[in-house]
């Protein structure tokens, strides 16, 4: 069959930059694409990268959708390679969109950085969210222990903690992270990529070291470094990113061979590639943890398709 295919990027500034060991990330930007069938249904799919995180580039996916002709076929999607995860994920979701979720989800909200999270959890408490996640590595560690402390002290004892380094400690570092969990004892589900992608094996040694299990998150940020890290022996948690991640159709042709303890997690996307994402996330889950999507509060608003309406249009094709 033939679809039409059309594609425009949208830019969405967020209320407050996104502190992470990366830097501020001030503004989504990402690509909407439809595609139009002979029966003219149409199907949307949101192309939404994070290139330091393991994505292509915007840029890299811009082109890509720009060389393709006005009419493509099921062969032309499922042939886009590897190195284009975010566009995988795209075109496979306009293909197949999903249907509504009727399924009850449970979604853990992103905190601020810093001494901020301590006032932002009670109002996302009041919202319902009982898990929490919370940025660290971005100031000086005995900085931000301290601030555990006390933000495991403020908590209900029935919330949860996760806690996100962005690959951005250092060894030593680590261990006193680990260190000063197993010891709090409390709340603490688990710390997402202490080190860096490089540092894969040091990860899988921790991992046996502590009480605090560790989820592998950038390390994991595409399908081959996935497999990869469970060829390697990594049974612990996974951090999956669905709008990165790559083909859907391979994710849950490898999630359903392997019992993987897998977390779904949220890209910063539109509605339209959330809507997808979670789709992958109610298929895939197999241990009650909460979905990583409770980012909206990090958005002036939520927005539908509408007239192409995903944030600000900035181009069209």
């Amino acid at each position: 069959m033939n679809y039409k295919f059309e594609f425009r990027s949208y830019q969405r500034k967020f209320v407050r930059g996104i502190a992470t060991s990366h830097g501020i990330w001030e503004i989504r930007e990402g690509i909407i694409l439809r595609l139009t069938n002979e029966t003219n249904k149409v199907g949307w799919g949101e192309i939404a990268p994070i290139s330091w995180f393991g994505s292509e580039t915007l840029a890299q996916a811009w082109d890509f959708c720009r060389q393709l002709p006005k009419e493509i076929t099921e062969d032309t999607i499922f042939s886009i390679p590897d190195q284009l995860p975010a566009c995988q994920f795209g075109f496979e979701s306009a293909l197949f969109s999903p249907p509504t979720l009727n399924t009850p989800l449970t979604h853990s909200a992103l905190l601020p950085a810093g001494e901020a999270a301590l006032q932002a959890w009670d109002n996302l408490w009041q919202q319902g969210y009982s898990t929490f996640k919370w940025k660290i590595g971005v100031y000086p560690t005995p900085v931000e222990l301290k601030i555990l402390d006390l933000l495991t002290q403020s908590l209900p004892t029935s919330a949860k903690l996760r806690l996100d380094a962005n690959g951005g400690l250092k060894q030593e570092e680590a261990k006193l992270w680990l260190e000063s969990c197993d010891r709090l004892n409390t709340n603490i589900e688990f710390l997402e990529q202490p080190l860096c992608v490089e540092q894969f094996p040091q990860m899988l040694e921790l991992s046996k070291c502590y009480k605090t299990a560790i989820a592998l998150d950038e390390s994991v940020a595409t399908l081959p470094q996935l497999k990869y890290c469970f060829q390697q022996g990594w049974r612990g948690i996974f951090v999956i990113k669905p709008g990165i991640v790559g083909s859907p159709s391979q994710l849950r042709q490898f999630c359903q061979q392997h019992e993987i303890d897998a977390v779904f997690s949220s890209v910063f996307e539109t509605s339209i590639g959330r809507k997808a994402a979670l789709q992958i996330a109610v298929e895939l889950s197999r241990h009650n943890r909460a979905m990583g999507f409770g980012i909206n509060h990090y958005f002036a608003e939520d927005e539908g398709i509408g007239d192409w309406g995903a944030g600000r249009v900035t181009n069209a094709q």
